[in-house]
């Protein structure tokens, strides 16, 4: 297939929020025309509260007609002061909301939060955090 170096695609979600996708590379997938494999990937969104979300990973996927994106290995995540690690992250313009899941560990000046999965929902800016019946969240909070 094709590989392009250096891509970069903008755009403006269903919220009416921007972001940038940039990739040091991309290739076609051989499952869909619409679907692009990712390497060392980085995202942007700018929302409309005048926050940014900035999600890095190693590999990707971005679906160009439905906008969305998933990110997976050595994801990263930094909004305002916190810190967020985990194996996937799944930006779903259609339903307007990021799934980050597998190991999920979000570092804050407020305390540590380990879980094995969020649900951020964009429109609302609402944050869901669960862990399997098996397992727990587990949370560290700082006191001043």
């Amino acid at each position: 297939g094709n590989i392009f170096y250096n891509i970069e695609y903008s755009g403006i979600d269903l919220s009416g929020n921007r972001y940038i996708l940039k990739a040091k590379e991309a290739s076609d997938n051989d499952k869909s025309e619409d679907l692009l494999n990712l390497k060392d990937v980085n995202a942007k969104f700018y929302f409309k509260n005048n926050r940014i979300l900035n999600i890095t990973s190693n590999y990707g996927l971005y679906n160009s007609n439905s906008l969305d994106m998933i990110f997976e290995k050595n994801v990263i995540g930094k909004y305002e002061e916190s810190t967020m690690l985990a194996e996937k992250a799944e930006y779903f313009n259609s339903k307007n909301f990021l799934l980050i899941t597998g190991n999920v560990k979000i570092k804050d000046i407020r305390g540590t939060i380990l879980a094995e999965k969020l649900l951020f929902d964009i429109e609302k800016n609402k944050l869901d955090i669960s862990s399997s019946e098996d397992k727990k969240v587990d949370a560290k909070i700082n006191y001043k």
